[in-house]
């Protein structure tokens, strides 16, 4: 028997949670350095250089900076993306004409986890604003752009508050709708594009073990990293320059970073990503395939 609409959001919402979680405590450390690097590229070199200077002025905590909200980004984003991802499957199927349970194309899959990355956007922006002020807030008081900066994440949320309003949270909203919904498109594709090639011998996607599983969510993951990236880099700029008081919009943060750094800036960051994508993506769908499957398991058996 499968579950009613109703109970598939729940199972698809916590699943996905347990996926966030498990990103995060696998990649943050990736992550920190991929922001610091993004927002200032001219004070690390290269990845190594960021993890030295990191350790040395900090010590190892530093790359931990943000974890909190990090977790809270993730939870968020992935309990609706999944949730919304399986409700836009549902759509997609009537849309085409497929009966209630068919299985879906790669290209269909795609299309419903880009469609759903939109509602995500809304969860993900506020927690990932004060994820990436966290991340960045030594270099911003190390270059002088600030004087005094908030060390945990109630400060920051208190401090966007007072100065912005409620709206302040939403800083660099245009920035992650344009990075989420076509690059989702390309990690649900990239993931369902690689579970098909492990597929043979009478097994389905719904078989197939851990290293598979870890493979697909890593493949995904640099599908879309590779294609965003640029976009994920402005966005970075707009939520942890905001500190400064300075608004600027995405085309005219994107012409100022070309104009004054040139097109290489845009790429910031961009080793530590990759390098974080297998480790990161693959924990997030292990975690969410398996969490689902058990609870999709105990849901039958009553």
């Amino acid at each position: 028997m499968r579950p009613n609409n109703t109970i598939q959001a729940a199972i698809d919402l916590t699943a996905g949670a347990a996926g966030g979680t498990a990103c995060v405590l696998t990649g943050q450390p990736f992550d920190t350095a991929k922001v610091k690097m993004q927002t200032f590229p001219s004070m690390y070199r290269g990845l190594t250089e960021c993890a030295v200077k990191t350790y040395k002025q900090v010590g190892f905590r530093g790359f931990y900076k943000g974890t909190s909200p990090a977790l809270l980004a993730n939870i968020a984003e992935n309990s609706v993306l999944f949730m919304s991802y399986g409700f836009c499957q549902r759509v997609v199927r009537r849309i085409v004409g497929l009966e209630k349970n068919a299985t879906l194309s790669n290209l269909h899959n795609a299309t419903a986890g880009s469609i759903a990355a939109g509602f995500a956007s809304l969860a993900l922006c506020p927690t990932e604003l004060v994820k990436c002020r966290l991340q960045a807030m030594h270099e911003m008081k190390l270059s002088g752009k600030i004087t005094e900066g908030q060390n945990t994440v109630w400060s920051v949320v208190k401090s966007i508050l007072r100065k912005e309003g409620p709206m302040g949270l939403y800083q660099g909203l245009s920035g992650t709708f344009l990075r989420e919904v076509p690059g989702y498109f390309f990690f649900f594709g990239g993931y369902e594009l690689s579970r098909s090639f492990f597929i043979g011998g009478g097994k389905t996607k719904d078989e197939l073990g851990v290293i598979p599983l870890m493979i697909s969510g890593g493949f995904g993951g640099i599908c879309l990293w590779l294609v965003v990236f640029p976009v994920d880099c402005v966005k970075s700029r707009i939520q942890v320059l905001s500190m400064t008081g300075k608004q600027a919009g995405f085309m005219r943060t994107f012409g100022n970073i070309l104009r004054n750094e040139g097109v290489l800036a845009l790429y910031s960051g961009l080793k530590p990503t990759l390098i974080r994508a297998f480790p990161a993506n693959g924990s997030l769908f292990v975690a969410y395939e398996y969490s689902r499957k058990m609870m999709m398991e105990q849901f039958d058996s009553y």
